[in-house]
C-alpha cells in the first residue's frame, strides 16, 4: 500500500492522506477516482489498464507499479497489483534490530523457553507479524517489537493500535528500543537501552535496560511521608503506591517476562495512565491497593528479584573493544590471552562442573566434525546432537548453586545454545522449511534420546 498515487489521465499525484487528495481547487476529485476505479473493476478491467500507478518509492525508482483504490475502516488505501512493488516499500530490517531479535533468541534459551523471528499469526482475514515471539510459561506468549525508528502515535498501523490488536489475540506485547523520546510516550509498555552498535548488542555481556522497569514503593500518606499526596491534599491518611526507576538486566527481563514474573503494569494517576513493567508481586500488591486503600496490601514472596548484581563486565562499557566475528572455540575452555574481552576469565574448579561442561562441549566438537565432514548444510542428525549439548550444559546449570561456577556454566550453556539455533537457522533456509517446525522437531528428537 501507499499514500502517494499518479493518476496517468489527469497527469497529477493524489495524496490519499488528505481529505481534497491535495487539490482543492478540484472539488468531489476522491469521489470521482474512486467511483471511476470501482466502475473498472465491476467491468473486470486489469489493475494495469485503471490509469492508477505508485507515485512514491516505486515512482521514485523508476518502476511502473500498477495500483488500485479501496476502503477499509473508512480508510482510503492504494494497493499495488504486484507483490514485489509491495515489498519495495518495506523498510529494510537494521543490523541493531537483528542483533536485538538474535539476544531475545538467545536469552529465552537460555532460560529454557523458545521463540522464532518473524513470526505471522493469522487474525481473521488479516495477519500479526511479530518481530520475535517468545513461547513462555502455562501458554503465555510475548511478542518483542524491537523500534529503533520513527513510531507513529496515531492510525491502525500506530504502536497503540497494534499492540492493542497483539494484545486481544493472546500476545502480551513488549517494545524495545533505543530513543529517549519513547521513554515519556506511554501508548505500550516501552523498555529502553543505550545506543549501542550491533556486535555490541550481539555480544555476551551485561545489557542493561536503562526505562522502562519500575519498583513499586507502598507507604502511608502522613506527616512522615517522603512523597507528595497524589489526591493534592496534604496528608489524606490513606496507603499509595509510587513507581520508582530501577534498572534490569535485558536478558532478564526476556526471561522473566516469558516466566511470567515480570508483568506489565497500567498505573493510574488522577489526569494519566502510565505503563511499565513490574515485578509480579508489586503488580499484586498494587491491586489490592487499588480495592482497599486504608490497609497497607500484605508484602508476597517473590520468585526472583530481576536486578541482581553480576560479575560480567557491561556491554555499554565505553572502552569495550569488540568485533563482529569474535566466537569462541568450542573444544576447549579458553584461557586468559585468547577469551574476548568482556569475559569472566576463570577456570572450572567443581568436579562435577567440569565433567558436565567438557562433556557438553565434547558433543558440540563431535557435531563440528560432523558438519565439516560432509561439506554442506547440516543434517537433522547434527541439529539433534547440538540440541543434546545445549540440554546437557542447562541440566548442569540447574544442578550447581555456588555464583562462580553458574557464572562459567552459563557462558558454556550460551554457546551449545547459540551453535544449536545457528545451525537451526542454516538447515531451515538451505531446505526452504519452517525454523519454528524444524526447531520443535529437533528439541522432541533430544529429549527422547
Amino acid at each position: 500500500m501507499a499514500n502517494i498515487v499518479w493518476h496517468t489521465k489527469l497527469r497529477i499525484h493524489l495524496d490519499l492522506t488528505l481529505d481534497d487528495l491535495g487539490h482543492e481547487e478540484h472539488e468531489g476529485l476522491w469521489d470521482m477516482v474512486y467511483g471511476m476505479d470501482r466502475m473498472y473493476a465491476a467491468r473486470a478491467v486489469p489493475v494495469a489498464e485503471r490509469d492508477l500507478q505508485c507515485g512514491g518509492v516505486c515512482q521514485e525508482a523508476g518502476v511502473v507499479a500498477p495500483m488500485h483504490l479501496r476502503m477499509r475502516n473508512e480508510r482510503r488505501e492504494a494497493v499495488h497489483e504486484r507483490r514485489e512493488d509491495e515489498d519495495r516499500h518495506t523498510v529494510t530490517i537494521s543490523d541493531e534490530h537483528k542483533a536485538y531479535q538474535e539476544r531475545i533468541l538467545r536469552a529465552a534459551e537460555a532460560g529454557g523457553f523458545c521463540g522464532d523471528n518473524e513470526v505471522r499469526t493469522r487474525v481473521g482475514r488479516s495477519w500479526i507479524q511479530t518481530d520475535t515471539l517468545i513461547e513462555g510459561a502455562d501458554g503465555l506468549r510475548v511478542g518483542w517489537e524491537v523500534q529503533l525508528s520513527t513510531a507513529g502515535t496515531d492510525g491502525p498501523r500506530s504502536v497503540r493500535a497494534r499492540a492493542a490488536k497483539a494484545q486481544k489475540n493472546g500476545i502480551t506485547p513488549a517494545w524495545h528500543t533505543d530513543r529517549n523520546d519513547y521513554a515519556h510516550r506511554h501508548d505500550t509498555h516501552w523498555t529502553r537501552s543505550n545506543n549501542l552498535p550491533a556486535h555490541v548488542i550481539a555480544k555476551i555481556g551485561d545489557l542493561r535496560v536503562i526505562s522502562g522497569f519500575r519498583k513499586l514503593d507502598f507507604w502511608h500518606c502522613d506527616l512522615h511521608a517522603d512523597h507528595p499526596c497524589p489526591h493534592g491534599v496534604r496528608r489524606c491518611g490513606k496507603y499509595h503506591a509510587t513507581p520508582v526507576p530501577k534498572d534490569v538486566l535485558f536478558d532478564d527481563l526476556v526471561r522473566n517476562t516469558a516466566a511470567g514474573t515480570i508483568v506489565p503494569v497500567q498505573f493510574r494517576t488522577l489526569n494519566k495512565t502510565h505503563r511499565f513493567w513490574a515485578t509480579r508481586a508489586d503488580h499484586n500488591r498494587y491491586n489490592d491497593l487499588l480495592n482497599n486503600d486504608h490497609q497497607l496490601p500484605a508484602v508476597t514472596e517473590d520468585v526472583r528479584t530481576p536486578s541482581r548484581a553480576s560479575h560480567n563486565h557491561p556491554t555499554c562499557r565505553p572502552d569495550l573493544t569488540t568485533t563482529a566475528s569474535v566466537t569462541a572455540t568450542p573444544t576447549t575452555l579458553q584461557t586468559p590471552t585468547d577469551r574476548p574481552s568482556g569475559l569472566l576469565v576463570v577456570q572450572p574448579t567443581a568436579p562435577v562442573l567440569e565433567t558436565t561442561a567438557s562433556q557438553a562441549l565434547g558433543e558440540s566438537a563431535l557435531a563440528d566434525q560432523a558438519r565439516s565432514a560432509n561439506a554442506g548444510p547440516e543434517s537433522l542428525e547434527t541439529l539433534i546432537e547440538l540440541q543434546r549439548a545445549a540440554n546437557a550444559a542447562r541440566n548442569a546449570l540447574q544442578r550447581l548453586s555456588d555464583h562462580e561456577e553458574r557464572e562459567r556454566q552459563q557462558y558454556v550453556l550460551l554457546e551449545a545454545a547459540q551453535s544449536a539455533q545457528a545451525a537451526i537457522t542454516r538447515y531451515a533456509t538451505s531446505q526452504g522449511l519452517n525454523r519454528f517446525d524444524v526447531q520443535q522437531t529437533v528439541r522432541g528428537a533430544a529429549h527422547d534420546t
